[in-house]
């Protein structure tokens, strides 16, 4: 006879992921519960050298003016694949701004965000433009000589 199994309802965590894209750069915003940490790629802000620092704590310091200490209620764990170091942050920024979007609903920051950048929260579309065909490059066509 097969016993039976008693299931254990464990309490779902809150957990709200956003993605941000810079060239080829893929950023995964992870934001959950807890006391404030925020880490790309499992380094956390101080690590990185002063401009990308500030790059990746523009959205988190207009957040804190609009949520003021509600932004030490949560975490927020930056994944980022993919192309050069500054578009890696950038992506990563964006991807930031549209997790604390996401997890708080608030008019009052997305306004902010829009207001102060609109590349916080709108993806820059341009990409790499593809080689072509018999060409050396993109736009630049192969020399020909007439002798």
């Amino acid at each position: 006879m097969p016993r039976k199994t008693k299931e254990i309802k464990l309490p779902k965590k809150k957990v709200i992921t956003a993605l941000g894209k810079r060239k080829t750069a893929v950023a995964k915003a992870t934001i959950s519960d807890g006391n404030g940490k925020f880490t790309v790629n499992k380094k956390p802000l101080q690590l990185f050298n002063h401009f990308q620092s500030l790059t990746l704590r523009e959205p988190l310091i207009l957040a804190k003016e609009v949520l003021g200490d509600q932004l030490e209620d949560v975490n927020v764990a930056v994944i980022v694949t993919g192309g050069g170091a500054e578009s890696q942050i950038e992506a990563a920024r964006l991807a930031i701004a549209r997790s604390l979007v996401a997890w708080f609903k608030l008019a009052e920051l997305k306004s902010k965000f829009l207001k102060y950048d609109r590349m916080l929260l709108v993806a820059d579309t341009r990409r790499k433009e593809s080689r072509k065909w018999g060409d050396s490059k993109a736009r630049a066509a192969r020399q020909k000589s007439y002798r």
